[in-house]
């Protein structure tokens, strides 16, 4: 019977495609080690989305800084048979030390447009696009997600409550933390909180009300044993019953922060349990709602004027379940000094390395977005009203930056959001945001068309 080796810690390094060690591989036999650019950017934003937020570029460049194969790594590669000696070679040594360019976490982009650029030699740049393109690809698709949140309930409490039904143990954490940078208020995942320094939420469970044999005497308890923040689920039997429970534990004097609705309709529900906590006196007792909404459900209720102060969304953002993916891709644009250019049918690239220039209705960063380039680096093409998207975060392989605060990147996401275009701030599905290819990359990817054609 044939023996399963698990590593003893996850090991990052590992997290790549066998494809990536082959290529790795057969560079290195091949003799080219030259520098080489690689882009990630995505191709065409799903159909619900009107734009995309930045995220995941704390995390993307801890791992290039860190990246190594170790000892152990090395055998566990070796474990599986699918990695000759010559492979083992070139990742002994294996270190980044290459230089990125980014746009800044918490920046709006657009398709085509890069979000990273690699430029390192060609082993080194290759063997990194699966974990780069894991981490900024899931914590943009929910940042983007959360976003829409944010617009459609403008100051009210949004909290995420997707870990226990995100795919995996790492993404429930990264999910509060592209929420959290997005404009949510916070997070009921304790270990995000604590990686993170995102402030906590919770309430309690139907279980917890379930245990008692009378609702009133599980409020009691659990107030008690929560005095300065109890939040009362009160939907466990009947919700209007439940509230009225709430005002009786007041008349006891142990009041209640907030109460909290989970099923039913939670517009109605909530007109009614506002009437009863007002009529108790319980003014400054807050209402609560959560199960299965999203952003439409979020602008539905604020729009009727339910009279709702916060929320909590899950499945639905943790999974960004309307749009679950991005057609995300990292490719080669440019190889020992020379512009590459790939032509497959529907997946064509713009060859070379690029920058994105933004342009704004007036001057300033708080005018209104009006359309982006999409250029060669160095390209005198753009205004000097133009603003550069991308900006150098790591030369030589370090860090050229402490890491930003979360704080400062919530700042940047809400400007962002300010200042795009009003039907871009809707839900609604509206025309694209403009994104201009310019002139000379064009001319480039012709001339490299030609000479493809005549080779």
């Amino acid at each position: 019977m044939a023996r399963h080796h698990e590593p003893s810690a996850t090991r990052e390094p590992l997290f790549t495609d066998l494809y990536e060690l082959a290529m790795v591989g057969a560079y290195g036999a091949a003799g080219m080690r030259a520098s080489a650019v690689f882009e990630l950017f995505v191709r065409r934003l799903p159909r619900a989305r009107g734009f995309l937020v930045a995220a995941g570029l704390e995390q993307a460049l801890a791992y290039l800084e860190a990246l190594r194969f170790d000892a152990a790594d090395l055998r566990e590669l070796e474990r599986t048979g699918k990695v000759s000696r010559a492979v083992r070679a070139e990742l002994e040594n294996l270190r980044f030390t290459g230089d990125v360019d980014a746009v800044p976490e918490g920046t709006l982009v657009f398709e085509d447009e890069p979000i990273v650029q690699i430029v390192a030699p060609i082993a080194e740049a290759q063997i990194v696009e699966t974990r780069l393109m894991n981490v900024i690809h899931f914590q943009t698709l929910v940042a983007s997600t959360a976003a829409r949140a944010v617009l459609a309930a403008p100051g009210k409490l949004l909290v995420d409550f997707g870990a226990r039904r995100a795919h995996g143990f790492e993404a429930g954490v990264l999910a509060a933390r592209a929420s959290y940078l997005a404009g949510f208020s916070g997070t009921s995942a304790v270990l995000a909180g604590v990686r993170f320094g995102i402030p906590l939420y919770g309430t309690m469970a139907h279980s917890f009300v379930e245990a008692h044999d009378d609702e009133l005497e599980a409020f009691r308890n659990f107030a008690r044993a929560n005095p300065n923040d109890a939040a009362l689920l009160i939907d466990t039997y009947d919700t209007e019953r439940g509230a009225t429970n709430v005002v009786a534990l007041a008349r006891e004097g142990i009041r209640a922060r907030s109460v909290r609705i989970d099923s039913g309709d939670l517009a109605e529900h909530a007109r009614r349990v506002r009437k009863i906590l007002d009529e108790g006196g319980l003014h400054d007792c807050t209402i609560f709602a959560s199960g299965g909404l999203d952003e439409l459900a979020l602008r539905d209720l604020v729009r009727g004027g339910a009279p709702i102060d916060g929320f909590g969304v899950g499945t639905r953002l943790d999974t960004s379940a309307d749009a679950p993916y991005l057609d995300c891709a990292y490719k080669l644009e440019e190889y020992a000094g020379r512009p590459r250019r790939k032509r497959s049918e529907g997946k064509a690239t713009w060859p070379g390395r690029k920058q994105v220039y933004r342009l704004h209705a007036t001057d300033g960063a708080h005018g209104v977005m009006k359309s982006d380039v999409v250029t060669l680096a160095g390209d005198v093409e753009p205004s000097a009203q133009h603003e550069p998207l991308l900006v150098p975060v790591m030369r030589a392989g370090r860090r050229l930056a402490r890491p930003e605060s979360l704080e400062l990147v919530r700042e940047r996401v809400a400007a962002g959001l300010a200042s795009l275009p009003a039907h871009l701030r809707s839900l609604e599905v509206s025309p694209r945001y403009p994104v201009r290819i310019a002139s000379h990359l064009e001319a480039l990817a012709s001339e490299l068309d030609a000479a493809i054609l005549n080779r």
